[in-house]
């Protein structure tokens, strides 16, 4: 059976990809900087504002304790593995390729914050009256999404296994 190649299964459009989304992650980050007021709820539509804070350590603030080099380093190691898991991973399976590019866009992204600054800028907060989301940003969501495009991939996989023994 030949295996045919994804678009994020390419070095170039995969580099691209996650060129173009740190480079969107960065802007989005310094126009939060220069125009967001400080830990001070904008409403854009109910349950949903703009609040710039900072970060110290890894999502939802874990880790926030360690020493900055430590949270770079553990940053570098998650991009490492997930090139490895990408250059592992069968050329055809768009999903999971697509779900490594975001990942590394987003460590990148926040990793970026954590050299220049030694925090991550946050700015977008989901809340109730009585609940409030952990803030985030663009980065965090391209990690998020990304790792769901992984666990599609993976539920893909497992029922073109079972159709097979069928």
């Amino acid at each position: 059976m030949i295996e045919s190649k994804t678009l994020f299964s390419r070095p170039l459009p995969i580099a691209i990809f996650i060129l173009v989304a740190l480079a969107t992650d960065q802007l989005l980050k310094y126009l939060v900087e220069a125009f967001l007021p400080f830990q001070e709820a904008v409403p854009v539509i109910p349950m949903l504002a703009l609040y710039r804070t900072y970060n110290y350590g890894v999502a939802f603030s874990m880790l926030s304790g360690m020493e900055g080099w430590f949270i770079v380093g553990i940053r570098l190691a998650v991009v490492a593995f997930v090139l490895w898991l990408w250059r592992r991973t069968p050329k055809d399976r768009f999903f999971a390729h697509l779900g490594y590019a975001m990942i590394i866009a987003g460590a990148l992204g926040n990793l970026v914050d954590r050299l220049l600054f030694g925090y991550v800028i946050d700015y977008i907060l989901f809340h109730t009256a009585t609940w409030s989301f952990a803030v985030f940003n663009l980065a965090d969501s391209f990690i998020t999404v990304g790792a769901g495009a992984i666990i599609l991939d993976e539920l893909q996989q497992a029922k073109k296994a079972r159709s097979l023994k069928l």
